[in-house]
């Protein structure tokens, strides 16, 4: 599957942005998607996951609270709400799918991946 993730860009600290990750199958609803984000100098890390119903969500401590994943199967994407950005949480954003059954946290267990967008919280 071909990832493709849009909607990064440039906000001030407490904004938001809306990330989408649309994937290239009709068979997407089988696919755990995650999105990782990677800080210049900084190893990727993961930010949130959804299992391939919607059903479970799991997020890293660093954005609980701020951040919300949802999928639509329909239209074949996964989008990433980000609230109250933070300097930070600045680094290029990755969505990634897997066709496990379970969220998992690890870049490694995820196959695809797309080529990432752009996130920079800056006054």
């Amino acid at each position: 599957v071909q990832l493709q993730a849009s909607g990064g860009g440039l906000v001030q600290p407490g904004g938001s942005l809306r990330l989408s990750c649309a994937a290239s199958e009709r068979s997407f609803s089988r696919y755990v998607m995650g999105w990782f984000r990677q800080a210049p100098g900084k190893e990727r890390e993961f930010v949130a996951a959804i299992s391939r119903s919607g059903g479970a969500t799991y997020f890293a401590d660093p954005v609980k609270g701020r951040v919300i994943i949802s999928r639509d199967n329909a239209k074949n994407t996964v989008y990433l709400q980000m609230n109250n950005l933070q300097p930070e949480d600045t680094a290029v954003y990755y969505c990634a799918g897997r066709q496990g059954l379970t969220i998992t946290t690890m870049t490694y267990e995820y196959e695809y991946w797309g080529q990432g967008t752009q996130v920079t919280v800056s006054s």
